[in-house]
């Protein structure tokens, strides 16, 4: 992702620690990884434990994971995410850039054309939190 965005190097530590902590957080080891079969209940014991941790008043680990992939995303530094900078996280997973398209439109809730911390916060929310509904396959690249 390094050479796609003009990232620091600290941003860039960042998320990967944000990533390490968010996925260690569902089950998944580094090294072994998580058995197909455990990820649903792993989600699940996430979800639980992510509702328990809002309801204490502590960090949200999908806000932490999604604030770091904004910090990396916003290149211009105006503290918004475009489409261009969001297909540059499609580009990132080699998930096909149209995606991108998809993605925004879903998160855009105000309708600025810009994508604010917040929204972007809330489409990982509904990706993470949220029962499977197909109607957000496209954003998540399922459809491509």
């Amino acid at each position: 992702m390094r050479q796609l965005v003009n990232a620091s190097d600290e941003q860039i530590e960042k998320m990967r620690a944000a990533c390490d902590t968010f996925f260690f957080h569902k089950g998944v080891n580094r090294d072994t990884g998580l058995a197909r079969e455990d990820w649903v209940e792993a989600n699940r014991v996430f979800a639980e434990a992510e509702r328990e941790r809002e309801r204490r008043g502590e960090g949200s680990l999908i806000a932490l994971l999604s604030n770091s992939y904004y910090d990396v995303l916003d290149d211009s530094g105006d503290g918004t995410v475009d489409v261009e900078e969001l297909k540059t996280m499609m580009k990132a997973f080699d998930v096909p850039q149209e995606a991108a398209y998809t993605f925004f439109e879903k998160a855009d809730i105000d309708g600025s054309g810009k994508l604010e911390r917040n929204e972007m916060v809330l489409l990982f929310q509904n990706f993470w939190m949220s029962e499977y509904d197909p109607q957000w396959d496209g954003i998540y690249a399922f459809k491509y």
